[in-house]
């Protein structure tokens, strides 16, 4: 199991834009969750942070195969797929976040 996690910039003034991206992936959940799934991709994250004024978005992704996930991503025909790749315009710098620690209870599976 891969784990992936960036940190993006946001441009100026996008606030409206992540509002409605996120409007728009929560209306349409059932057919992200179908895109996670071609992907091999587990869990897909997103959160907002402001530091000192400026916008931010945490992107977590926890997937089969990473690179596989996002190669599948970028060659997807979904039409939630063009909405993301539409809202990608909106990011200014993206961070990569280096792994330190993952911890997984997996007690809880059934065996």
């Amino acid at each position: 199991m891969d784990v992936s996690a960036v940190l993006i910039q946001l441009k100026p003034d996008v606030l409206e834009n992540v509002e409605a991206w996120k409007e728009e992936l929560n209306a349409r959940k059932d057919e992200a969750i179908e895109t996670l799934r071609v992907e091999g991709v587990h869990v897909e994250s997103w959160f907002h942070l402001e530091l000192e004024g400026n916008d931010y978005l945490i992107a977590y992704m926890r997937a089969d195969d990473i690179a596989k996930a996002e190669q599948i991503g970028k060659a997807s025909n979904f039409s939630i797929d063009q909405v993301h790749k539409q809202f990608k315009s909106n990011w200014m710098k993206v961070f990569p976040a280096t792994l330190l620690v993952d911890l997984e209870n997996k007690s809880d599976e059934v065996e």
